[in-house]
């Protein structure tokens, strides 16, 4: 009996002793989470196709992330657009969309007299996570992704500030749903950001279990699965980065029947953000599936830019 005492105390001990050694990776693994963002690193950039159309010229660039991870980039470019250099917005996609939507959307900004650019997010477009991944791999991915998010963006700043078409004083963000969580940390941390317009974005992680589409997806694990969540993303909350906002010209949109960001959230990051920010609410559900809601969103961020950018 005793024997067996032992044996449990001992195990007992290393599993604290693992414990404490986890949590002591996650804490300095937080810490250093945007840190990789390197500003003298070279870009290598290369131009990989160009194509002009009537109104518009397209162009697929690569340029060197993180640590010199490749970054997939597609630009859109005015084309009888006299007056260069020429202001330039930078699209931070949502949490399933890649750069391609770009595609759909630029012609919006290109007929205002706006460049436009979006690169693939980690796991998403030609930087998808390998079929099979298992779901704890897919979970760090997201966290990694949040990261990469964050600091591949004052890259591509770096990059556009490089461009000889780009204003460099002109440089604007805006961020949809998770690009615009994303965004909000980007803009916290990145001067040369002028201002930032956030569509159907959030704050604070524990809100999101009153989100109708994840409770309907995980029922009864959607408290368990949005602590994990919380846990895992902490150093990714937008909360922690919105109050720094406050200099810059910033709009924030969001729906008050979005299934995907919760009203509190929402709320939360508004609050947090302070009065500075521009809020429109509109009576809509996630501005990705309320289809006829785009158009308007898209046309009112527009003529925020128009005046911000005068």
């Amino acid at each position: 009996m005793k024997t067996l005492f032992r044996w449990i105390l001992r195990l007992g001990c290393v599993g604290l002793i693992i414990l404490l050694s986890l949590w002591f990776l996650k804490v300095k693994s937080d810490r250093s989470f945007y840190t990789a963002y390197d500003s003298d690193a070279p870009l290598n950039a290369r131009t990989l196709s160009q194509h002009t159309q009537e109104e518009l010229r397209s162009q697929e660039v690569i340029f060197e992330g993180v640590d010199g991870m490749p970054v997939p980039l597609i630009s859109f470019y005015p084309v009888k657009q006299a007056n260069t250099p020429l202001p330039c917005v930078i699209f931070l996609h949502g949490i399933g969309q890649s750069k391609s939507f770009l595609e759909i959307i630029a012609p919006y900004f290109t007929k205002h007299g706006y460049a436009i650019v979006c690169f693939d997010q980690y796991t998403r477009g030609e930087r998808r996570l390998a079929a099979g991944t298992n779901p704890i791999s897919k979970g760090l991915a997201i966290r990694r992704r949040a990261a990469l998010t964050v600091m591949e963006t004052r890259r591509l700043v770096d990059y556009l500030q490089s461009n000889a078409e780009i204003s460099s004083e002109r440089i604007y963000l805006v961020g949809a749903s998770f690009g615009a969580m994303m965004g909000t940390i980007v803009a916290a941390q990145e001067p040369r950001v002028s201002a930032t317009a956030l569509i159907y974005g959030g704050g604070g992680w524990s809100h999101f279990g009153d989100s109708k589409i994840i409770r309907e997806e995980l029922g009864n694990w959607t408290s368990k699965a949005v602590t994990g969540a919380a846990f895992l993303m902490a150093p990714a909350d937008p909360l922690l980065f919105a109050g720094k906002l406050t200099s810059r010209p910033l709009l924030i949109q969001n729906g008050t029947r979005d299934s995907i960001i919760p009203q509190a959230a929402a709320e939360a990051l508004i609050e947090t953000a302070g009065k500075q920010a521009e809020v429109i609410w509109y009576d809509s559900d996630h501005v990705g599936l309320d289809k006829k809601h785009v158009k308007v969103v898209l046309n009112d961020v527009l003529s925020w830019l128009d005046r911000v950018d005068r």
